[in-house]
């Protein structure tokens, strides 16, 4: 049987009535498609749509086969046990009660045909890197890139028909990602991805640009298809450029025109006037030249009206690439200024930095360490979120933290109203002008945050972290990447270059760390020690 999506005319809207899709058509067969577009374009609703967790408004999708589905949000009752997150802690306890001596029908009938279930269950999680973790530990022992790999490790057992993955390497260290990315790769069915791994999207077969509720097909993987879209970007670059002159040639010639009627009027009034000619003869040379100089205006204005369509369906082709800007004041660190100090500090689950740390001026500090390692709760307990074990950690500035799970947002209010609880003595036009440099124009600073997509979302938390009073001196991003389109990825790694305070910026993302200018390494391993870009990238 041959495995497939088809959606047909599909529409969906929000239930404040906001359209995500109307009659949208696509099929996907066989193969690795990377799913990509701008955030908010409706990538992971399509998944949603496809999966089946949220209802058309109209239109249809058909699936042949099961679908499997990794949500972007992954989130796992902490009490649960490995082999319940994977879905096989019925099949293993009726094959333990069997091994036991236990021979009710039951226990047959529950595990089925599955007597392999464990050596299955513990050589996936073998393929991921989670060997070391066992079934009988519960998802509160595991770090969040573990319990993402742990979601991936029943959809593999289950091993559904289609695969969709949304945003699958968040959290996700270098090692874990390389496991995703064999996985992937290794597919033999119908797969799906939404994702801003470069090298992920590299392993693809064909690429869907989800763009203005269309989708369009290219050929090949994620750096192909920057080649393409680039080619086309420059084509209506060019084609805007020769619509504008040819705007501007129309209203010349409609100029000229209007000029020829008006010469054309004073001087037949100038002949009627004199008399020069009989009457009979003047009126109808008169209304000749009239309906001649209409028809001749008329086309004019014709040809004009046609320019400004073609300028205006040029101009629709080109894409938007506007980015954030962060030089905002009194963020500037001078050279040499202590910005934060760790004393002997021992955070919760073990991590610690030995010794002392000191952080200067507007140095750009990568943290980076496998999952579990301790990054977010070294960051958290430097930002007066969790208290250490043992020893001290002090900010000398103001700080702000942009924490994983983007949580700083009342869902319930504006994006306005979020950014005037950071700053409340700001006035409304202040708050609005400084929204528009983070792309918040207009009725976009007015949506509720509860609406928004992973990364207007992140785009709104930076804002109001940014936007805050006092203005941070020092930034801590957890994970940033997460969530955002290579848009805004970019737009991302433009506003860090204006931002001129010390920044520190757990990630596994390695080649965002590269662009953003960092300027010392830290490897978080039990200890915090110093370390090179080229030992992360080659942990050996």
């Amino acid at each position: 049987m041959s495995h497939s999506i088809t959606c047909s005319s599909l529409a969906f809207s929000w239930p404040d009535g906001t359209p995500v899709f109307e009659g949208l058509d696509a099929a996907f067969g066989s193969g690795r498609t990377g799913l990509v577009g701008v955030n908010g374009s409706g990538k992971s609703t399509l998944l949603k749509l496809i999966a089946g967790r949220l209802t058309p408004s109209d239109g249809s999708v058909r699936v042949a086969g099961e679908v499997g589905h990794l949500p972007q949000n992954v989130t796992l009752d902490t009490a649960l046990k490995v082999d319940e997150a994977l879905g096989i802690a019925a099949r293993r306890a009726a094959l333990h009660a069997i091994e036991a001596g236990d021979a009710s029908e039951e226990h047959f009938e529950t595990l089925g045909d599955d007597w392999d279930v464990e050596e299955r269950a513990l050589a996936t999680l073998g393929e991921l890197g989670l060997g070391h973790i066992g079934l009988d530990r519960t998802i509160g022992e595991v770090s969040g890139g573990e319990s993402v790999l742990l979601r991936l490790a029943a959809l593999l057992l289950r091993r559904p028909d289609v695969l969709l993955l949304d945003e699958p390497t968040n959290n996700l260290d270098l090692y874990a990602r390389r496991r995703l990315h064999a996985a992937v790769a290794s597919w033999p069915g119908v797969l799906i991805v939404v994702s801003h791994d470069r090298e992920l999207l590299d392993l693809v077969d064909q690429i869907a640009d989800l763009h203005s509720g269309e989708i369009t097909w290219y050929g090949g993987n994620f750096s192909a298809y920057e080649e393409a879209l680039a080619t086309e970007q420059e084509a209506a670059e060019r084609m805007v450029r020769v619509a504008e002159a040819d705007l501007r040639k129309q209203k010349r010639e409609l100029t000229d025109a209007r000029v020829k009627l008006a010469r054309r009027k004073r001087y037949g009034q100038k002949m009627w006037d004199q008399k020069r000619e009989p009457k009979i003869v003047m009126g109808a040379r008169r209304r000749a030249a009239q309906e001649s100089a209409g028809k001749h205006r008329i086309l004019h204005e014709e040809r004009l009206a046609e320019a400004k369509e073609r300028l205006d369906e040029a101009v629709e082709a080109v894409r938007d690439d506007d980015e954030i800007r962060v030089d905002l004041p009194y963020t500037a660190v001078p050279p040499g200024r202590g910005v934060l100090t760790l004393m002997d500090l021992e955070l919760a689950h073990g991590a610690r930095v030995a010794g002392g740390f000191e952080l200067h001026g507007p140095e750009r500090v990568a943290l980076v360490g496998r999952n579990g390692a301790g990054k977010t709760t070294l960051l958290r307990t430097i930002a007066g979120e969790l208290a250490p074990v043992a020893g001290e950690a002090h900010a000398h500035v103001p700080l702000r933290f942009l924490p994983q799970r983007l949580d700083v947002l009342d869902d319930g209010l504006t994006v306005a109203e979020n950014v005037a609880r950071f700053a409340p003595d700001a006035t409304r036009n202040r708050i609005r002008a400084r929204l528009a440099r983070f792309l918040f124009r207009g009725a976009r600073a007015d949506q509720k945050a509860g609406t928004l997509s992973g990364g207007e979302r992140f785009r709104a938390t930076l804002a109001a972290l940014m936007l805050a009073e006092p203005a941070p001196q020092l930034l801590m991003l957890d994970e940033p990447t997460n969530n955002l389109d290579m848009a805004s990825v970019r737009q991302l790694t433009t506003a860090l270059e204006s931002y001129e305070g010390a920044l520190v910026v757990a990630s596994h993302d390695l080649a965002f760390l590269e662009s953003i200018g960092v300027t010392r390494w830290l490897l978080l391993d039990g200890e915090l020690r110093e370390t090179t870009a080229q030992e992360v990238m080659d942990p050996a």
